[in-house]
């Protein structure tokens, strides 16, 4: 394979890596679409991995990508099994590929376009970095927008996002190191890259995020799944955490969303067992109190 340049930041001639994204699936409906569309224009659909974990609503028919079935999880519990496969899966590719990048079905990566044509041209300029982390914003749904339009890009119907630095996850990684905590934290050192941006669409449609809270609630009452965490509510009341968000909210004083630089090391802590993992209120409270930001301008249609 012959690989393209480019000119790195420093100047140099930099061969492109390359890389492979995985993700994990049970009936995410028309998302798991658009996360296949997404990582096939920045990597290749060969390039891309779902794991189907019992699908039933047939999301995961006719990917132009590899799926792989599994069967029902129940030789341990869902996370360390989830964990356990995906990190399996992300070292091995890491045999052939230079870099691989985990997210959830409703998770998109990009690169800040200000800087960098794509994901690959960032980290081919991070030559020095095992493990990119995140810039996290999680998108919420205003009731001045309407429901999405499947033909049109998500950041072109979406304005608005919540910067949770819990959900900075260790995205990327060129090393074979589990990850931990629900993906997010890894077993090896990792920081923030202000210039790796996620943009996470759980709140970012109503109905969507009926749905989905509906069959997670339904998955978590069936198996345990994801005990502890935000499937625990059902569809009415994850609705109403998105609502709320917009009691008293003057969208003419929403300022654009600027990288906090000075505190992004604070977002990542090393624990007892050798783990990095971002840290910060759980999602549910942090959509609550965390300050409401516009999505800069020029991010328009990446997504």
């Amino acid at each position: 394979m012959i690989r393209k340049l480019f000119r790195s930041s420093s100047g140099e001639p930099t061969p492109l890596p390359t890389m492979a994204a995985i993700t994990m699936a049970r009936d995410e409906g028309p998302m798991l679409r658009r996360w296949v569309d997404h990582y096939g224009r920045e990597l290749g659909p060969d390039n891309l991995v779902v794991i189907d974990d019992n699908t039933s609503d047939g999301s995961t028919d006719g990917l132009p990508c590899p799926v792989i079935r599994i069967p029902p999880i129940g030789k341990k519990s869902f996370e360390p099994s989830r964990m356990g496969l995906l990190s399996g899966l992300a070292d091995s590719l890491l045999n052939v590929y230079d870099a691989v990048l985990f997210s959830d079905a409703d998770e998109f990566v990009v690169a800040d376009p200000d800087k960098y044509e794509s994901v690959r041209h960032l980290v081919a300029d991070r030559a020095d970095r095992d493990v990119l982390g995140v810039v996290a914003l999680n998108l919420a749904h205003a009731p001045s927008e309407g429901p999405l339009d499947p033909a049109r890009p998500l950041l072109e119907q979406r304005h608005y996002a919540k910067f949770l630095p819990l959900m900075c996850k260790p995205s990327i990684k060129r090393i074979p190191a589990a990850w931990r905590w629900a993906s997010h934290g890894i077993m090896a050192p990792y920081s923030v890259d202000p210039d790796l941006f996620m943009f996470h669409m759980k709140y970012g449609d109503r109905d969507q995020l009926r749905a989905i809270s509906r069959a997670r609630n339904e998955a978590w009452k069936a198996d345990r799944r994801a005990d502890g965490t935000s499937w625990t509510l059902d569809a009415d009341e994850s609705v109403e955490v998105l609502d709320r968000l917009w009691d008293g909210v003057d969208l003419t004083a929403v300022k654009p969303f600027r990288v906090p630089l000075d505190r992004l090391p604070g977002f990542i802590e090393e624990r007892p067992d050798g783990s990095w993992r971002a840290v910060g209120q759980g999602q549910v409270q942090a959509m609550g109190k965390r300050p409401l930001v516009a999505v800069p301008e020029r991010f328009r249609g990446l997504v």
